[in-house]
């Protein structure tokens, strides 16, 4: 399939990656935007880790009320560099970012903040909800539920409010990958009324 600028462009609008990225996954996908799509987000994740012990000098503070006034999302999203703190792009990255934070009511950024004793506690509900379960299944089924209890608990690995089909790190990542820089949230706050 011939891949045309129109094509190339139409991925860019889609995704802000630069020009270049774009054709490279078009010719890798055979000209199908989906799959270029996909190949770019794998590509971003590997470019996030590459950038992963750069040093952050620069950010934002965010903040989305939700309609009332009830409830709010605050967020810090810290990168490398002013200029990519001064993007509207990435001032709007950190304001979708904090209303998620006020839609879905993250407790952790990522599985390193969970302390021993919250998985301990979890564990011993899950404990009691596996009695049933034959012996042999029933780590395996403990485990399990910690591990999707930590996905819904998790900030980076909730599925972003806006697009159920990303995590908010594959959100991040795709955005290091935009700017070019290693982008990370250091803080989060959500709070409610009730």
């Amino acid at each position: 399939m011939v891949i045309t600028t129109d094509t190339i462009k139409e991925l860019r609008d889609m995704t802000g990656v630069s020009v270049m990225q774009c054709k490279k996954a078009l010719e890798e996908a055979g000209g199908d935007i989906e799959k270029a799509k996909i190949i770019l987000r794998k590509h971003s994740s590997a470019t996030a880790s590459k950038k992963a012990d750069r040093a952050l000098g620069a950010g934002i503070a965010a903040a989305y009320t939700h309609a009332g006034g009830s409830v709010a999302g605050v967020v810090v999203l810290a990168c490398e560099t002013d200029f990519v703190s001064k993007n509207t792009e990435f001032q709007k990255l950190a304001y979708d970012i904090a209303m998620h934070v006020a839609a879905m009511s993250p407790q952790f950024i990522s599985r390193d903040d969970v302390k021993g004793e919250d998985i301990k506690a979890a564990r011993d509900v899950f404990l009691k909800e596996v009695l049933n379960v034959p012996e042999s299944s029933r780590t395996k089924a403990i485990e399990g539920k910690i591990d999707s209890y930590l996905r819904e608990k998790v900030l980076l690995e909730q599925p972003f409010v806006k697009d159920a089909t990303l995590s908010v790190g594959e959100l991040l990542d795709g955005a290091v990958q935009k700017f070019g820089e290693k982008i990370q949230i250091t803080r989060f706050e959500r709070l409610s009324v009730k």
